[in-house]
């Protein structure tokens, strides 16, 4: 377990403002506590300053895990967000999606969601930006990134792509074994 470096610390953040925007900074500045991002086995944590510290008493080798996993580098230190980061990410969301109600399913078994699935976007968001997918009912299901901007999403075809997915709730299912 270690701080991430320089370069980490900026691919890292730069993925976390194309969904959060500005709102990178509610993460770390939280009113219960201090919070920071670790790297352990090429996955990223975010967890507590109290439980890190906690931590450092464990060899790296006994060390499973730490605090909530956000996501993970590749060996081309491309960053890849997991969906245990979705319960972080959901509050501080700038740009929303929410699908109806007949599209939820499709989409939780992993199918990008099509213009006859969209329930409401919100305004002015533009063509691949970060989004949080959400139910009718304001349950967080996921998050992916928009094929269309709002604009275009209005006079979209009903079987054309508007957001593709990529990650979802349904993944904790589907892919058991690759999030532990």
């Amino acid at each position: 377990m270690r701080p991430l470096t320089d370069e980490e610390t900026e691919v890292l953040f730069a993925k976390l403002a194309k969904y959060l925007g500005g709102n990178v900074r509610l993460l770390l500045d939280r009113p219960d506590g201090l919070f920071c991002f670790r790297l352990h086995r090429d996955r990223v944590y975010y967890v507590s300053e109290d439980i890190m510290r906690r931590a450092t008493n464990f060899a790296n080798d006994n060390l499973i895990s730490l605090g909530t996993c956000f996501g993970k580098f590749n060996k081309n230190l491309k960053f890849r967000l997991h969906i245990t980061a979705l319960t972080y990410l959901a509050p501080y969301a700038k740009y929303k999606v929410w699908v109806k109600a007949t599209a939820e399913q499709s989409f939780l078994y992993g199918n990008h969601i099509l213009k006859s699935g969209l329930g409401r976007i919100t305004e002015n968001t533009p063509q691949y930006q970060g989004v949080v997918v959400y139910s009718m009912n304001d349950i967080p299901l996921g998050f992916g990134a928009t094929a269309k901007s709002t604009v275009d999403c209005r006079t979209a075809a009903p079987t054309a792509i508007v957001v593709f997915r990529q990650a979802d709730i349904g993944e904790f299912l589907r892919d058991e074994e690759a999030l532990g």
